[in-house]
């Protein structure tokens, strides 16, 4: 690979040497994982609906804490329309009807919980499954890289023809408002609609830079957990628990930053189709978007991508762990100070990205940490990644190796009600020189 050495010697001199005493993965003096996140929901009841949404929500509406909210079928906050949520108040989608909640392009949602007090989105079974409702969608007037507006109407398959314009995203304002998401928790949502795709947890279409997302989990997705399509978008605090497809999908010329987030997977819950704490992609297909547009580009910095395996290496001969990072072809991507811990392998990068120096400039890990990943970063279907490791193993980008298990590299990973999965920084015995067991086969 051509010219290397230089390059690798100008960042060297360009990146402040302060990255290798600087923490990494999640952050914060305290747990902020504490009081409103639910590590145990499916052992949580659902008290008893005393309201039901149903059609379109078409004038300013609140919903309130001393009441229960049930979602019977796709429900709409119209253009033009705000929707506000009251801190500690409880919507149950309905299994039955494929409850779900879309706020339209010029619609706002005010959903600000609580730290002690916060909203929940929840299933309506008794026994809990993911997928047993739709999922909360916020459509906005932000640019995508698609011909025209992109729709979600495959996620609706009751939608009667004066809806569809309640189901179009997309526009040309970067800093449009569609209000605030803020301790928010939204679980076992994903349901399969007819067309074999699945909701996404919480998917966020067309979102632009003034709407406000942070301190929000979405946990037991089916599909995806939280998806971003086109936007504009800063996302803080997030956390993914237990999905079955993607944590955490960027596509269609998102520009989006996430920052102090986290995933953590299952082996024994996830897709086998493809399921990646994060999937960064400029598109599905080519033909599908205009190349005069930017392509999707994701600045994800401090953030905590963990598998927890009971028995790693076993999990990895039964093909239940996959690599934790996808990145597709004409996508950017600048990752820093974050944690991959337990994947096969930490990333993959798709096999249409050529491995050159023009390439591998948009795709940045610096600072980074990869424990106990069964190989560092891959092109698709190539065992051979020596290039790859000489560029991103090379000291001027401050990544560092180590092979803990999870127990002696996170605070407390073994509490259900009250995890810390803040690193142990004085445990960590980690090195800048690749070891040659963390190669994959």
């Amino acid at each position: 690979m051509k010219n290397f050495t230089q390059i690798i010697f100008i960042l060297l001199v360009l990146t402040s040497t302060s990255y290798a005493q600087q923490e990494k993965g999640i952050v914060g003096e305290d747990n902020w994982l504490n009081n409103w996140t639910d590590f145990r929901p499916n052992q949580s009841e659902s008290p008893e609906p005393t309201k039901i949404l149903t059609g379109s929500i078409s004038e300013n509406t609140t919903l309130y804490k001393k009441d229960v909210y049930l979602l019977l079928g796709s429900v709409f906050v119209s253009e033009n329309v705000t929707l506000t949520i009251e801190p500690g108040t409880v919507i149950i989608g309905d299994y039955n009807s494929n409850g779900s909640l879309t706020v339209a392009k010029g619609a706002t949602i005010m959903a600000e919980g609580l730290q002690t007090d916060p909203i929940v989105f929840t299933s309506n079974r008794s026994v809990k499954k993911a997928g047993d409702w739709g999922g909360l969608t916020i459509l906005g007037d932000a640019p995508s890289n698609k011909f025209g507006n992109g729709s979600v109407a495959s996620f609706h398959s009751n939608l009667n023809s004066d809806s569809y314009a309640a189901v179009n995203y997309g526009g040309e304002n970067n800093d449009d408002s569609s209000g605030i998401l803020r301790y928010v928790r939204i679980e076992f949502a994903g349901k399969r609609v007819a067309n074999g795709s699945y909701f996404s947890g919480l998917l966020l279409a067309g979102v632009g830079s003034e709407t406000i997302v942070e301190n929000v989990m979405v946990s037991y997705a089916a599909g995806n957990a939280i998806e971003v399509l086109g936007g504009n978008l800063s996302m803080y605090n997030m956390v993914s628990y237990k999905a079955n497809s993607n944590d955490y999908k960027f596509n269609y010329g998102a520009q989006c930053q996430i920052l102090n987030s986290m995933a953590i997977r299952s082996p024994y819950v996830s897709s086998n189709e493809g399921s990646r704490c994060l999937q960064v992609l400029s598109y599905s297909k080519e033909d599908e978007v205009d190349f005069t547009k930017s392509g999707t580009r994701v600045v994800a910095k401090n953030l905590t991508f963990l598998n927890d395996s009971k028995d790693l290496e076993t999990d990895i001969k039964m093909n239940l762990v996959q690599e934790a990072v996808f990145i597709g072809k004409d996508a950017l991507l600048n990752m820093n100070k974050s944690v991959i811990s337990g994947f096969n392998p930490a990333v993959i990068l798709d096999e249409k990205i050529a491995i050159n120096q023009e390439n591998l400039e948009k795709i940045n890990f610096t600072a980074m940490l990869f424990n106990n990943c069964n190989g560092n970063i891959f092109v698709e279907y190539n065992s051979n990644n020596e290039d790859l490791e000489n560029w991103y193993g090379n000291s001027a980008f401050f990544n560092v190796y180590s092979k803990g298990d999870n127990f002696e590299t996170f605070i407390d990973t073994r509490s259900a009600k009250r995890p810390d999965y803040r690193l142990r920084i004085n445990k960590i015995i980690a090195s800048n020189e690749v070891d040659p067991d963390l190669r994959m086969d």
